[in-house]
């Protein structure tokens, strides 16, 4: 590993995956309101147990206080605003199931989630959170205004954009590369084979999404 932010080392070492996300084709008809979105958020909605359930795993294995506050926060507006306040209107306007059969890859993905919140290790659960949040950054980030007028489209690029959630990534970020110092090379490998997996995960998702 070179002196560069681990995170940023994490990325690199799945650059190809990477780009195969945040440059899909689906992710990129997302930003342009052309997406058929029913499906995709049936399913994406199917995380949220599991994505709650891991920032609750943060906040339990954080090594520092600091660390803890972010990722309390963050799970209040998943839990109780933003993000399921969204996925029930968009499905409703959609003529979307809450209640909808996980796909193949998405009961791998939650099983990913539920795998490192089980085991409680720290620098697996914010790998893993981090994938999520910061491929949805870079693919949400590339969208050029004016922005879709269906607020279908336009709220999902909204709620994965913005200084909040870029604050939020950063603090991921940061995590990533306060931790990654202080491990020994057995276990940056350990990080980058579960990052790994998560950006694979993310790249068959939209593969899912666009079949």
């Amino acid at each position: 590993m070179s002196d560069e932010a681990f995170s940023t080392w994490l990325r690199a070492q799945c650059a190809e995956e990477w780009e195969a996300v945040a440059g899909h084709p689906f992710a990129a008809a997302i930003t342009t309101g052309t997406a058929d979105m029913r499906h995709y958020l049936e399913q994406d909605f199917l995380f949220v147990d599991s994505f709650t359930a891991l920032l609750g795993a943060a906040v339990a294995s954080a090594d520092t206080f600091a660390a803890r506050v972010p990722y309390g926060k963050f799970l209040g507006q998943v839990a109780t605003t933003e993000e399921k306040t969204y996925f029930h209107r968009a499905l409703a306007e959609l003529n979307g199931s809450t209640d909808a059969a996980p796909e193949p890859v998405t009961a791998e993905f939650r099983a990913l989630m539920d795998e490192v919140r089980t085991a409680q290790d720290y620098p697996l659960i914010v790998a893993v959170l981090c994938v999520a949040e910061w491929s949805y950054l870079d693919w949400a980030a590339r969208a050029q205004e004016p922005l879709p007028e269906g607020f279908v489209h336009r709220e999902w690029i909204e709620l994965h954009e913005g200084a909040d959630f870029r604050a939020w990534v950063g603090f991921l970020r940061g995590e990533l590369d306060r931790l990654g110092p202080e491990l020994g090379e057995r276990r940056r490998y350990e990080v980058l084979a579960v990052f790994r997996r998560a950006v694979s995960l993310e790249r068959r998702f939209f593969d899912m999404a666009s079949a």
